[in-house]
């Protein structure tokens, strides 16, 4: 696993009692199923800087999710990193849903002029993956950006085959076609004539070198997020490594979580493409009365004033909440061993 360099070291790490003092674990209902979820679990602190978010995904080992602890007590307790803008472009996130259901969906990303769609869900076929594609290219209109998101299901003849099947669509890129960086480098090459961009996700947050992909020729555009590397300022430093044209994305955080995937962007030196930010619309619940959702198709950059009463609401049961805290102190110790040993986070 990667160790992105922390910008916290041993002596900035807080004292861990610190890091407990203000936690809430909260469950939030989705307003449809992602990622294989119905409701998003988070762990959320108040650090000086205000309050900050730890929400690795189930799946994720300790050593996985002490990255985004890393990211956690960076934005809880480190420096800002100059900012560039106040406001950032969003892109709207179309599930594996029907194609009748697309309308609805998009609906909820008022303004958003791209649209980031899901396809290669298990159980589904291409058939499936065109015809929500062009009901997204209806609702949008010709002026509209459709970008795709195969999260590494495609092998790379079935990733060649789906994409010129859609790019009929006018797709602005397709995001992960296939697992590895070999395969992604195979798959750029093919449809390099038609002039759709590759870009990477799960080979620049789950990679054990998150520069690879940049420098084996495997993508066009870095798909980067806060909480998987390490945090912001470890993010910019992997971006500006990689020199690639980065968009700024979450991984269904809370409005907690999406303030610094927003910080992040703001900080980003080019921002060419809409963020994967609008995230906050597929939540049917947030800790905060003034959410992260889109409006006029961006988010403004700022930290979020987390309300009692919906941490109240919306906190999980004693045992998740058990769960969450057990897997903090565990992945804190994974911080402190290394910033101990000198590798950083």
């Amino acid at each position: 696993m990667h160790h992105a360099r922390s910008a916290l070291s041993e002596a900035d790490l807080p004292p861990l009692a610190d890091v407990l003092a203000e936690t809430r674990v909260v469950a939030l209902p989705m307003v449809t199923r992602f990622r294989g979820i119905t409701v998003r679990e988070a762990l959320l602190t108040r650090g000086p800087r205000g309050w900050t978010e730890f929400s690795p995904f189930f799946e994720y080992d300790d050593e996985e999710a002490a990255a985004w602890l890393a990211a956690a007590l960076d934005f809880g307790w480190g420096e800002d990193p100059e900012i560039l803008r106040d406001s950032i472009p969003v892109n709207a996130t179309v599930p594996s849903v029907a194609a009748a259901d697309v309308a609805a969906v998009l609906a909820r990303y008022p303004g958003c002029r791209t649209a980031k769609v899901k396809v290669a869900e298990p159980g589904q076929q291409l058939a499936d993956d065109i015809a929500r594609v062009a009901a997204v290219r209806d609702v949008l209109g010709p002026e509209g950006r459709i970008r795709v998101d195969a999260n590494a299901l495609w092998n790379v003849d079935e990733a060649e085959h789906a994409i010129h099947a859609l790019a009929p669509y006018d797709l602005e890129y397709v995001e992960q076609p296939c697992p590895t960086v070999e395969d992604l480098a195979e798959v750029r090459r093919r449809v390099k004539y038609m002039g759709i961009p590759v870009a990477a996700d799960e080979s620049v947050r789950k990679a054990s070198d998150p520069l690879a992909v940049a420098r084996a020729g495997a993508a066009d555009v870095l798909i980067v997020k806060a909480q998987p590397l390490g945090g912001i300022r470890s993010a910019l430093e992997i971006t500006a490594l990689a020199g690639l044209p980065v968009v700024v994305s979450s991984a269904i955080d809370t409005s907690v979580g999406l303030a610094m995937g927003a910080m992040l962007a703001a900080a980003v030196p080019r921002l060419d493409y809409d963020c994967g930010l609008g995230t906050a619309a597929l939540l049917r619940a947030d800790v905060t009365r003034e959410p992260l959702t889109p409006v006029d198709g961006a988010i403004p950059v700022r930290r979020v004033d987390v309300d009692e009463a919906l941490l109240a609401e919306h906190a999980a049961d004693a045992d998740r909440r058990d769960w969450w805290l057990a897997r903090l102190e565990r992945t804190y110790r994974v911080l402190e061993s290394r910033a101990a040993s000198g590798r950083g986070a």
